[in-house]
Order: C-alpha cells, then structure tokens, then sequence
C-alpha cells in the first residue's frame, strides 16, 4: 500500500476551494496522460461515479471512483468560523484500488486550508516498490493540487 499526505494554504474561500477539488473534469486537465469521465448525472453527492483514464495506447487504464462522502464545507459567520468540508472517493479499479480524502477547512487570514490523503494500492507492482510509488503520486498530486487551487 501507497499512503501520502498533502497539505495546501489557499486564498480562497472555503467554497471556491472545494467547487476547485471536486471538479472532476478538471483532475484530467491537470494529472499528466488523464482524462476524467463522469458517470452519474449531476450534481455531485454521494454515489457520484467517474472514471479517471490515464496513460498512453495499450497501457492506459481505467481508475473508476465513487463517492462515499459528500460534505460540503459551510463559510460560516463573523461570530462563528466555517465548517469543514469532506469528500471521500473510494477507488475500484482492476489496477488501482484505495482510498482519497479531500478536506477543506477554514484557514489564517480567510483563506483555505487543504488536506488531501490518499491510500493507492497498484496491483501489477510488488510492495518494493511502494516508496517510489509514494514519491511519484505526492510529486504528481501535489502538482495538480496546485494548479486546482491556482487555475479557477
């Protein structure tokens, strides 16, 4: 198993924030060789279904996820700070199956902070290989993290 941890500081609202994360499509314009497809109707809740394509000819493959948790985060008031938001996608691809977390909370000054964590399980590669899987995904994911939050 493949587990890795992202952390991100926004200046976003905690809504934009989120609409950002879970806008499925948008995974496949920024994770290198992806497309995303959604499966269900919208909008998004649980249930939701979208398979992320990735890589190139014969060694593409489909990564399906469902959505499990569905909890959008709150802005709260002047008296009161915003709640988390919380959304889990369960992974039931023939190759990659695990787990995401994405949770935005209220952050310093307004802004948003992210936490993304994430359990990969890749089945053709033997667990030798877990720290360099882990390496590659927190690089890959980090980067579309970023670019999420930066690209509206």
């Amino acid at each position: 198993m493949v587990y890795f941890l992202l952390e991100r500081t926004a200046p976003l609202p905690l809504d934009e924030a989120w609409r950002r994360l879970t806008d499925w499509p948008r995974h496949g314009e920024v994770v290198p060789l992806t497309r995303v497809r959604v499966v269900t109707p919208a909008p998004t809740a649980e249930g939701t279904v979208f398979v992320a394509r990735s890589g190139v000819g014969p060694l593409a493959f489909d990564d399906p996820m469902e959505v499990t948790v569905w909890r959008p985060p709150s802005a709260g008031t002047l008296d009161t700070p915003g709640t988390p938001g919380l959304c889990r996608l369960e992974k039931r691809g023939r190759v990659v199956t695990g787990w995401a977390e994405l949770e935005v909370r209220p952050g310093p000054g307004g802004r948003s902070r992210v936490v993304w964590r994430e359990e990969l399980n890749v089945r053709p590669l033997p667990g030798l290989f877990d720290p360099l899987a882990a390496g590659a995904s927190r690089r890959v994911f980090g980067r579309a993290v970023n670019r999420l939050l930066r690209e509206g």
